[in-house]
Order: structure tokens, then sequence, then C-alpha cells
């Protein structure tokens, strides 16, 4: 693994750290919630899947901090 690959998955890890507080003090957890681990280099984040009424709670927050 790059130094470049070891940064982003810390990047990715710390991004999801900072999601999941975030949705924890709106009342809102995504299981799934993690980094992608198959591409470290794209720094991608994992939402997962989420039951409906989760996905709503989740629309109304964002829609609520966008107001």
């Amino acid at each position: 693994m790059t130094t470049a690959q070891k940064s982003g998955t810390a990047e990715a890890v710390e991004a999801v750290e900072v999601l999941r507080g975030a949705l924890t003090a709106a009342g809102i957890v995504l299981p799934s919630l993690g980094a992608d681990t198959a591409s470290p280099d794209l720094n991608l984040i994992e939402l997962g899947r989420v039951r409906a009424d989760v996905a709503l709670r989740l629309a109304d927050a964002l829609r609520q901090g966008c107001a």
C-alpha cells in the first residue's frame, strides 16, 4: 500500500466518523456506513442500504439543514 493510499484511507475513515457523529446528532443510524476499502485511493464512503423510514428521516434532516 502506498503512502497516498494510506492517506486516502485515513481521510475516508475520518470522514466516516464525522458523518456518523452528525447523523447520530440527528437521530439517524446508517448501519453500513464505512470507508470503502476496495478503492482507498478514491476516498469513497460506503453509505450502505437503509430502510425507507431512515431514508425519509435523512432527507428531512437535510432539508432542515438547507432551510
